[in-house]
């Protein structure tokens, strides 16, 4: 079986390991293959773009060849997608080389789009690249006292990022001393502080304990940046001398060129993980890309990735799919001040945070250490 992996974020790469160590005899005798095409010779850890905006990482310290974690065996190219023929299974990349395939897995992530509302690019900071993080970092540096604004577009990468960066720009304020001279706003879209409802009634009271505003049902429609303020589609303004953006991201431009999915999301079998449609017998999406109605973290990408290989391998020893993803996700939170708490839920069962510990940021602080193991595989 030819297995083509497109993508070498978290899901594919997770896929691809554990895939290779259960079908490592299939493909030591060429029963097997697997090929990773990626469009960066570089893998990130991207959660750690939160700690380079506060000055408690710089952007190396998340970066790693892709090539050094996988598995031997995985065939890697750096040699993006641009075409994908699936009702002849191969694709075409930029080299112009066709690579075909008995099975694919996309799993292309997502990117953030400031762009898409007017002025937010222009007029605010962000952690979703390197570059971002190190600006973010540096203007909240030169910060001396004024409102923060933290405003949020649907959907993004990250579900709890919101308040992370809420609690975290805290922190760092409180610690240069200017937290009387500082007032945060916070503004979510819908009408509560945030999408899990569970996750909002702890965040709320929080929020409410560190002094920190907040207003619901606020959808950005523009930043005015010659009078610094940001507009809601509501008709509500909100002026800021820092504005704070978890900006709304899109799948890949290579998904929506190829028409695979509305705003780059490939509709996806919420448990078997297949593609809906035609050809989705022999298309597996995971992470971001798919349109799943869950929270686009690292952790979804993990669990989904998982479940796809024990059941690729399943289907390469056996001929049959064995397990089933029930949607599981697992989020910390960061909540300042070195505590931390987490939101553990699936397709059935809400979240329940409990009340943020020492034990599980220091828990949170570990993983990020650990993450590359779980890269390879190995957690």
């Amino acid at each position: 079986m030819r297995i083509l992996v497109v993508g070498g974020g978290m899901g594919g790469t997770i896929f691809a390991n554990h895939l290779a160590r259960r079908i490592h005899h299939e493909m030591k005798t060429g029963k097997a293959r697997i090929t990773m095409l990626s469009a960066s010779h570089e893998h990130v850890y991207q959660p750690g773009w939160l700690y380079v905006a506060m000055g408690r990482a710089t952007p190396d310290e998340l970066v790693r060849e892709q090539e050094s974690l996988l598995e031997p065996g995985i065939e890697f190219h750096v040699d993006p997608v641009e075409e994908f023929h699936l009702a002849h299974n191969h694709v075409k990349c930029k080299s112009g080389k066709v690579h075909e395939y008995d099975l694919i897995v996309i799993s292309t992530g997502s990117r953030a789009m400031p762009e898409n509302i007017p002025g937010l690019k222009e007029n605010s900071v962000n952690c979703y690249t390197a570059d971002n993080a190190v600006e973010y970092y540096k203007q909240l540096s030169e910060f001396k006292g004024g409102r923060i604004v933290i405003t949020v577009g649907l959907p993004h990468k990250c579900p709890m990022i919101p308040l992370e960066v809420t609690f975290a720009m805290h922190d760092f304020i409180k610690d240069r001393g200017l937290l009387d001279k500082t007032e945060f706003y916070y503004t979510y879209p819908i009408g509560r502080v945030h999408s899990l409802e569970n996750v909002a009634k702890w965040a709320a009271p929080e929020f409410d304990a560190k002094g920190i505003k907040y207003e619901t049902l606020f959808n950005m429609k523009e930043v005015d940046g010659k009078n610094a303020k940001v507009l809601s589609e509501e008709g509500s303004e909100v002026a800021y001398d820092l504005l704070v953006a978890v900006p709304p991201h899109k799948g890949q431009e290579v998904i929506e060129k190829n028409g695979l999915g509305e705003n780059g999301w490939i509709p996806t079998n919420r448990h078997s993980l297949h593609m809906e449609g035609e050809h989705g017998k022999n298309v597996i999406v995971l992470g971001d890309t798919t349109n799943l109605p869950i929270s686009k973290a690292g952790s979804t990408a993990h669990f989904e990735a998982e479940t796809a290989a024990e059941n690729v391998a399943a289907v390469v020893k056996m001929g049959r799919p064995v397990k089933s993803y029930d949607g599981k996700v697992f989020c910390f939170i960061e909540a300042g001040k070195d505590r931390a708490t987490y939101a553990m839920f699936n397709y059935q069962n809400p979240p329940q945070p409990k009340a943020p510990t020492g034990s599980v940021h220091a828990f949170k602080m570990a993983y990020n250490k650990l993450y590359w193991a779980t890269a390879r595989g190995l957690l």
